[in-house]
């Protein structure tokens, strides 16, 4: 007996060495870096700077990239991220001006292409989980962002404000080097759904453009940018998101569960609340959702019918209430 628990000591210290190795290595090591591998189609891209191009841009800019990256006086240079857990650390967002040193007005199309995919900079750094990628979306909205970000945007103008390197605490080092990798670039193109068949169209709208699963879903940690069917509790909601204040802010249940979800909500209730951040039940909708302006009524109703396609998934989430925090 004395002899197992012997072994049984040496083989529990073993484990507890290795974990704290691993745990050290991840801590020391941080967020990983990448060669930047762009091929020569996408290193020698150049993206048309056509009007309707930078109209589209700007459109997907106001649903996935100015909330999070607009800084002082109303330019995209990037901020704190307050709204991110504390167990984050301190993390800034991107400037995304045309500043050549601060910003990315160095950067040339194909850099950009490659970085909106993948997540990886010009110089190998990776952008860790909390910062989207997009490898389902369309090539031609993927163009449209490159477009926008090459244009005359006041928000865009060249500010060279820089923030402190950020400081990402142990949990994203470790979902940076064990849970998420860049994901790999499209093998074919990727075209956008015709509008007739509302279904592809509105899965594509929300699971490839505004990534409505990310939030809606029950776990940052545990989800699929390729096959975001496979994410935990997809489209359930409970996501344990925060606002600007730290507090808790559960995402909503919108599959069409008709108890816990939105299966007894009309159509008009779920365009109110997309478009214009109404709360069925009264009073507005709170940060993080926001009112989505730009969707069209034909993008607002090829999601609603694609949502209606999605399992219901039984999950009460407790919504907030402003100031019971």
């Amino acid at each position: 007996m004395k002899r197992t628990l012997k072994i049984l000591g040496y083989l529990i210290g073993i484990i507890a060495l290795l974990a704290g190795a691993g745990a050290s290595f991840i801590w020391f090591r941080g967020i990983p870096t990448y060669k930047a591998e762009i091929p020569a189609h996408i290193a020698g891209l150049q993206v048309p700077r056509d009007s309707a191009l930078v109209e589209r841009g700007a459109k997907i800019a106001t649903l996935l990239c100015n909330e999070c990256h607009k800084g002082e006086e109303g330019r995209l240079t990037g901020r704190q991220m307050k709204d991110l857990p504390s167990e984050f650390g301190t993390l800034y967002s991107m400037n995304i001006t045309h500043d050549p040193e601060s910003g990315i007005g160095k950067w040339t199309d194909g850099e950009l292409y490659y970085f909106l995919r993948t997540g990886i900079h010009t110089d190998g750094r990776w952008s860790p989980p909390y910062m989207p990628k997009f490898p389902l979306m369309a090539d031609e909205d993927i163009y449209s962002i490159i477009a926008w970000l090459r244009s005359d945007d006041p928000a865009l103008a060249a500010d060279s404000r820089e923030y402190s390197p950020n400081k990402p605490n142990f949990f994203i080092r470790f979902l940076s080097n064990v849970a998420f990798s860049p994901p790999p670039l499209p093998q074919q193109p990727i075209a956008i759904p015709d509008t007739t068949d509302k279904i592809a169209f509105g899965r594509y709208v929300a699971d490839a453009l505004c990534a409505c699963y990310a939030c809606h879903s029950a776990d940052f940690a545990k989800q699929d940018a390729l096959f975001p069917e496979k994410s935990l509790g997809f489209y359930g909601g409970g996501n344990p998101m925060l606002n600007y204040d730290q507090e808790l802010v559960p995402s909503a249940n919108i599959t069409p569960d008709k108890e816990t979800g939105i299966g007894n909500w009309t159509y008009q209730q779920f365009y109110d609340a997309v478009k214009f951040n109404k709360n069925p039940k009264g009073g507005p909708l709170h940060y993080p959702m926001f009112p989505h302006t730009t969707l069209t009524d034909t993008e607002v109703s090829a999601v609603w019918a694609y949502l209606q396609t999605v399992p219901p998934i039984k999950n009460q989430v407790a919504r907030y209430q402003a100031g019971a925090n």
